[in-house]
């Protein structure tokens, strides 16, 4: 791999928790940043699910297409995660509830990046130079990498809003991401709320996991309700319960 020099969206502290370079950026740049990154993305997605190279990124679970494995991939991950016996009622209602409200119109199949977000991303001058983080690349339709895209973002701005910071409000907006999104590659988003959704299951799954591995080195304990194993468990209820779009 290439040396690549560039600066990166800090997670610690989240970036829309203020003083760093991204945040602080005019809004004119932050703009220009969002615009290319999701034109980047859109690049990514211009590689069919079938092309020979991309074969090994098949998913191997269970389901006619591949929306229906990368979900059941999903399911087995929290299934492993949970062996130990302690579940999360609140990630099982959200399976059930995609399940419920499954897509009609799945969209096309592309490769999948899998962790696409800014944090992953490497910038010069506002401008992508990296993609980095690959180990969930997989097929599936381009709104998992969207939604993740805009989920990410969503989760460190709702944690900035908690402690009573402004965030970034106006920063990967469903529609702004949708509509640049269409602009680069002609396809116009679809199910949107549905795929925020199930990023936000995915993501309650991996922090489910983390708090084992805590545990584990005695830095926590398994909270008396293990749905607070994970902090966006209020995100997640508020997407399920429908009250949760009305701040997009």
């Amino acid at each position: 791999m290439e040396r690549v020099d560039g600066v990166v969206p800090p997670d610690v502290m989240p970036y829309p928790f203020g003083d760093n370079w991204f945040f602080d950026a005019a809004a004119s740049d932050q703009a220009t940043l969002q615009r290319l990154s999701i034109e980047a993305l859109a690049k990514i997605h211009t590689i069919p699910a079938s092309d020979a190279d991309a074969a090994f990124l098949h998913i191997d679970a269970p389901g006619d297409t591949a929306l229906q494995r990368h979900v059941n991939d999903q399911r087995a991950f929290y299934e492993w995660v949970a062996a130990d016996g302690v579940r999360s009622p609140l990630i099982e209602q959200a399976f059930v509830w995609l399940d419920q409200h499954w897509p009609t119109d799945e969209g096309d199949t592309v490769v999948s990046w899998g962790d696409a977000r800014i944090g992953n991303m490497m910038y010069r001058d506002f401008t992508p130079v990296a993609v980095l983080d690959w180990e969930m690349a997989g097929h599936g339709p381009r709104e998992i990498d969207l939604a993740w895209m805009i989920f990410l973002h969503r989760f460190f701005q709702d944690l900035a809003e908690q402690f009573g910071m402004p965030g970034m409000p106006d920063f990967m907006r469903v529609a702004d991401v949708a509509a640049t999104y269409e602009q680069a590659s002609g396809y116009a988003p679809k199910n949107l709320q549905w795929f925020m959704l199930y990023a936000a299951l995915r993501h309650a799954i991996v922090m489910f996991r983390i708090t084992r591995r805590q545990i584990l080195f005695g830095e926590t304990e398994m909270p008396e309700n293990p749905d607070h194993a994970f902090i966006h468990h209020p995100t997640l209820t508020a997407m399920i319960d429908g009250t949760y779009w009305v701040k997009l």
